[in-house]
């Protein structure tokens, strides 16, 4: 049992209610915001012309031109933008592109953000930041990044694809995990990583078998908050540098690497970290969570090897290089070749298992 730890609540606003986003302007003027910088994908254009069309002229600009890894040429861009408007706030609605771009926008300017999610990427949770600049992907944390408010309205999740929402969902689930072995895990991120996984694991394949079901995108969205509430409160391991590195190296789609690297990445660690194998034991009912994420995954349709997703099978020795040049902190000391052995199988995409189920 852990009994030394310590524990720091983040002071974010969360509302969270289906047709939530009716709530907007209220948050709005209660943080007393008159002009807003509105961030998007040029993909969510109409859903944040419709979404702040009840703020008026409330909203200075709208900016729909988030990319994927938040390259620093739309950081640049965008900050400027919102300067030019002289805005006060920003409001960033979509996934992990768009908060991205908010989080630059907000270090570089001190405003704040108001964030609504439309997938389950989590990162409206945390004071995590990310740019991408000549292929690399620098990340970092900053008070000034952390949204003020968060408003989550299952409603628009619905659109999601299914086969987004679900490697958005694991996308999550590893934000969870990786809490759970974190050196800063305490026990009530503990709990809340566990539900959060208890939830998305169930969740998924409900969405996976209808999109429509209401009910199964707000339990996937709630366990989407729990995930980005635990990486919020925790340090990323392996799972996440590895993701960071080829992400921003390769270009490869966010959520669709956290998918198929994080069963690989639980087999190596869950080995090491008996607290966190056997959390996962109790939210997936299961003896081998790596095995059991890695099925779940692929039987819900998601790629598994990183070839098809695009990464070039030269390109796995700048990847070991890049982790063990900076290493993140990690239940097990990790080596060349394991890391080899780990990137080859998830490039490869062959299915992950934990060595040591008997434990």
């Amino acid at each position: 049992m852990m009994r030394d730890f310590v524990h720091e609540n983040r002071p974010v606003r969360v509302v969270f209610a289906t047709g939530a986003t009716q709530f907007l302007p209220r948050e709005v003027t209660r943080l007393q915001l008159r002009r807003l910088f509105v961030v998007c994908t040029p993909g969510q254009a109409a859903l944040a012309a419709a979404v702040t069309t009840p703020l008026g002229p409330a909203v200075a600009a709208i900016h729909p031109r988030a990319a994927m890894h938040v390259p620093r040429a739309v950081a640049d861009a965008a900050v400027a933008a919102a300067r030019s408007v002289d805005a006060d706030g920003c409001l960033a609605i979509g996934g992990g592109s768009a908060i991205g771009l908010a989080k630059a926008v907000a270090r570089d300017t001190g405003i704040p953000i108001i964030a609504v999610p439309t997938t389950y990427a989590g990162s409206e949770m945390t004071t995590v930041f990310g740019v991408t600049d000549a292929g690399r992907k620098s990340t970092g944390r900053d008070d000034r990044v952390l949204p003020a408010v968060v408003i989550y309205d299952p409603q628009l999740t619905v659109s999601l694809p299914s086969a987004t929402a679900v490697v958005s969902g694991f996308n999550a689930i590893a934000h969870a995990a990786e809490a759970l072995y974190a050196p800063d895990c305490s026990p009530v991120t503990a709990l809340v990583a566990v539900e959060s996984v208890r939830a998305l694991a169930e969740a998924l394949p409900r969405v996976a078998a209808d999109p429509g079901d209401l009910d199964a995108r707000s339990e996937a969205l709630y366990g989407a908050w729990l995930a980005g509430t635990a990486l919020g409160a925790t340090t990323m391991s392996l799972h996440h540098q590895l993701c960071h590195i080829l992400g921003g190296t390769f270009d490869l789609p966010h959520a669709e690497t956290h998918t198929a690297v994080l069963p690989h990445v639980l087999a190596l660690n869950l080995t090491a970290a008996p607290h966190a194998r056997n959390a996962l034991r109790r939210a997936l009912d299961t003896a081998d969570p790596a095995a059991r994420l890695f099925e779940l995954a692929r039987n819900l349709g998601a790629e598994m090897a990183l070839k098809n997703l695009g990464m070039p099978e030269d390109g796995l020795q700048a990847v070991v290089r890049q982790a063990l040049k900076a290493p993140y902190h990690n239940p097990v000391a990790v080596t060349e070749t394991e890391l080899r052995l780990l990137l080859g199988n998830a490039f490869a995409g062959i299915a992950a298992r934990t060595e040591s189920t008997q434990r």
